[in-house]
């Protein structure tokens, strides 16, 4: 599974970014996609996730503020970023989750993340 993600850069507060991931693997199907967020110096954490079905969830700090969408004809999930504080700062991870059917016809589930992109926020 390959992540590429883009769109990441500089923002003054209040501004907006919009990143994207576009996800491209050999086997399986696109079931969950998300991205995650880590600050300086904290663990990374999840801050919005969108399903095949399109349901969405949001960390509290962002809702409002950012909608996570999805494209499946081009494998890509995108982070509309408005209004952005100095604390949505750090580095965004875009994230997959594949399924896989083993051989009893079970669903196996995968987690991939991408390299990461900056996104840093002035004051």
């Amino acid at each position: 599974v390959q992540l590429q993600a883009s769109g990441g850069g500089l923002v003054q507060a209040g501004g907006s970014l919009r990143l994207s991931c576009v996800a491209s693997w050999s086997d399986g199907y696109l079931n969950s996609m998300g991205w995650y967020h880590q600050a300086p110096g904290k663990e990374r954490d999840l801050v919005a996730s969108i399903g095949s079905s399109d349901s969405k969830w949001y960390e509290d700090s962002v809702k409002g503020r950012f909608t996570i969408s999805r494209d499946n004809s081009k494998n890509t999930v995108y982070l509309q970023m408005n209004r952005m504080k100095p604390e949505d700062t750090g580095v965004y991870y875009c994230h997959v989750e594949i399924k896989k059917s083993d051989y009893e016809g079970d669903w196996e589930y995968y987690d991939y993340w991408g390299r990461g992109t900056q996104v840093t926020v002035s004051s």
